[in-house]
C-alpha cells in the first residue's frame, strides 16, 4: 500500500482541484475548482439536491444483547479501542485490520488472556473482507482520515454501525456520502469526538441545558498543540501520512475538538445550524524549515523540503442561522502549551477551559471562587462521569478518561437500542470546516457557504447527549 504523490493527491480528494505539491499557492484556485458543485452546496451534492430519506437524528437501532466489533487500523488510535473494549461487559472484537503485520501483532497481544480472539487481515484491500462479514456489528474505522469515509460508506453498505476517528471526511462530497448513506441504510454513523467528553466541557455542556449560562451566544475553540514532532517522525505516523496532508492542504485540518464540545452546546443540528464562515490562515514559519533541516541530515526527508505547507496558525471564524458566532483555531506547530481553549459566552454566564485553571462566571464580572466551582462540579457533572472515573484510572484510558466514557457510552446505547451522542450530521458538519476553510483560505478569506447536512430538519431536531448527561450510575456493564 505504499503511496505515491498521484495515489496520495487522489486517495486524499485533491485531484482535480489544482491543490497538488507546489500548485497550492495562495489564491491559486477558485471556488468552483476546490468545491465542484458546491457552490450551493445547501442541500446539493455534485448538483444533485439531497433528499433527506429519513432522518437519522434521535435514530435508534434494534437493540445488539452483544455488540461484535470489528477494527479498521491498529496503529495510533486503534490498540486505543482495543484497551477500552477488553474492559466492556457485552462486546466481542470480531477482527482486526491492518497492513502491517506488526501492529496487528501488538494489537492482538493486547487481547491475551481476555475473551476475545479476533481474526487479523493485513491485506490491501483486506478491510472491505471484514466489512461484509455477517458477524460484525460495528465497524471502527482508525485509519487516516482521508480514508475515513470510504471505509465508512463501504461498511453501512454492508450493514454495519459505524464508528469512525475524526475527521469523518476531507471533502463536501464525502460528507454528503456520509449522511446519504446512513439515512438509505439506516445504520449509525458516529464521529468518535472523544473532547465531548472531557470532564469540564460536559460540566459546561450540562450547566448550559439547565440554562445557567442564559443563551449562548459565542464560544471561542482550538485544537493547538505541536505536532512538530509527531508529524517529522519517520516510525509513527504510516507513509508520514500527517506530514503530507500539511503539505497537501490549507485551512483547519483538525477542527473536530475543539467544535464538537461548543457545537453541542449550541445545539447545532438541533435547533441551529451553521450557516457559513470565514477562515484565514498564517505563513508557515515551521514546517519548511524543519523539512529542510532534516533533509541536510537524511535523504528521505528531501522530497519534504521541497513542499509548500499549511501555515502555522489557522483560524475560522463560522456564523450560524440564529445568529451565533464560533471562533476556532488549529496550531499544530508552534512550542505553545497544549491549549485547548473551550470559552463559553452567554446572557448569564461564561465558561473558560484553557489556559488553566478552568473558570466560571455566573451573573457578574468575575470567575466564581474555587469553593464554588467546586459545588458547580459535584452538582452538574453527570452521574455516569462519576462512576466511571475510578474504572478510566485503573484501566489508564486515554485522555483523561474520556476515550473509556466515550466508548462505554457508544457500546451502551448499541446495546439497549438508544439514540448515540452524536450522529451523521454531527460528523458531516463538523468535518466540513476541512475543506470550507481550505476553500476560504484560498479564496483570499472569502465566506463560504456550509451545507445543511439535515436539510432543514435542524429546526425540529432534538439536543443531543441528554440520555449521557441523565444516565444514572445504575448501569451495568464494566468488567
Amino acid at each position: 500500500m505504499g503511496i505515491n504523490r498521484r495515489d496520495f493527491v487522489v486517495k486524499t480528494g485533491l485531484a482535480g482541484l489544482g491543490l497538488a505539491g507546489s500548485s497550492l499557492t495562495r489564491g491559486s484556485a477558485s471556488a468552483e475548482a476546490l468545491n465542484p458543485g458546491a457552490a450551493n452546496a445547501t442541500n446539493e451534492s455534485a448538483g444533485k439536491k439531497h433528499v433527506q430519506r429519513f432522518n437519522m437524528s434521535g435514530f435508534a437501532s434494534e437493540p445488539l444483547p452483544k455488540v461484535r466489533v470489528a477494527i479498521l487500523g491498529t496503529g495510533q488510535r486503534g490498540p486505543a479501542y482495543i484497551q477500552n473494549l477488553k474492559h466492556l461487559e457485552g462486546v466481542e472484537i470480531k477482527a482486526l485490520c491492518d497492513i502491517r503485520p506488526k501492529k496487528l501483532e501488538a494489537a492482538k497481544a493486547m487481547l491475551a488472556g481476555t475473551a476475545h480472539n479476533p481474526d487479523v487481515y493485513n491485506g490491501e484491500e483486506d478491510w472491505q473482507k471484514v466489512c461484509q462479514r455477517d458477524d460484525v456489528d460495528l465497524v471502527v474505522v482508525t485509519t487516516p482520515w482521508y480514508m475515513h469515509a470510504m471505509m465508512s460508506v463501504y461498511a453501512m453498505n454492508h450493514g454495519k454501525h459505524v464508528a469512525s476517528e475524526v475527521p469523518a471526511a476531507g471533502t463536501i462530497d464525502e460528507c454528503w456520502q456520509l449522511v446519504e448513506t446512513a439515512e438509505r441504510t439506516r445504520r449509525h454513523c458516529m464521529m468518535m469526538e472523544n473532547y465531548c467528553y472531557l470532564p469540564f466541557q460536559l460540566l459546561t455542556l450540562n450547566m448550559a441545558r439547565q440554562g445557567l449560562f442564559g443563551e449562548v451566544f459565542h464560544a471561542d475553540c482550538a485544537y493547538n498543540t505541536s505536532k512538530m514532532h509527531n508529524n517529522f517522525s519517520k516510525n509513527l505516523y504510516w507513509n508520514m501520512w500527517w506530514l503530507r496532508l500539511y503539505a497537501a492542504r490549507r485551512g483547519n485540518l483538525y477542527p473536530t475538538h475543539g467544535l464538537g464540545p461548543v457545537s453541542t452546546i449550541m445545539n447545532i443540528n438541533r435547533g441551529d445550524k451553521f450557516e457559513f464562515l470565514v477562515s484565514v490562515d498564517s505563513d508557515d514559519f515551521m514546517m519548511k524549515a524543519r523539512a529542510e533541516e532534516l533533509a541536510n541530515k537524511d535523504d528521505f526527508f528531501k522530497p519534504f523540503a521541497k513542499e509548500t505547507y499549511r501555515g502555522c496558525m489557522s483560524v475560522t471564524t463560522i456564523r450560524t442561522t440564529m445568529g451565533r458566532t464560533i471562533t476556532v483555531q488549529h496550531d499544530a506547530s508552534s512550542p505553545s502549551p497544549h491549549n485547548l481553549i473551550h470559552a463559553i459566552y452567554g446572557t448569564k454566564g461564561a465558561a473558560l477551559y484553557d489556559p488553566q485553571p478552568p473558570r466560571i462566571a455566573l451573573g457578574k464580572h468575575d470567575w466564581v471562587s474555587r469553593d464554588e466551582f467546586k459545588k458547580l462540579q459535584e452538582k452538574y457533572t453527570p452521574e455516569i462521569t462519576k462512576k466511571l472515573s475510578d474504572l478510566a484510572a485503573r484501566t489508564r484510558a486515554g485522555h483523561g478518561g474520556t476515550d473509556l466514557l466515550e466508548t462505554w457510552h457508544l457500546i451502551d446505547c448499541l446495546r439497549n437500542g438508544l439514540p448515540l451522542d452524536m450522529d451523521v450530521y454531527d460528523a458531516a458538519a463538523w468535518s466540513s470546516i476541512v475543506p470550507l476553510s481550505q476553500q476560504s483560505v484560498l479564496g483570499r478569506s472569502t465566506s463560504v457557504d456550509i451545507p445543511d447536512f439535515t436539510v432543514g430538519a435542524w429546526k425540529t431536531n432534538k439536543p443531543n447527549m441528554d440520555i449521557m448527561l441523565t444516565r444514572g450510575g445504575n448501569t451495568e456493564i464494566l468488567v
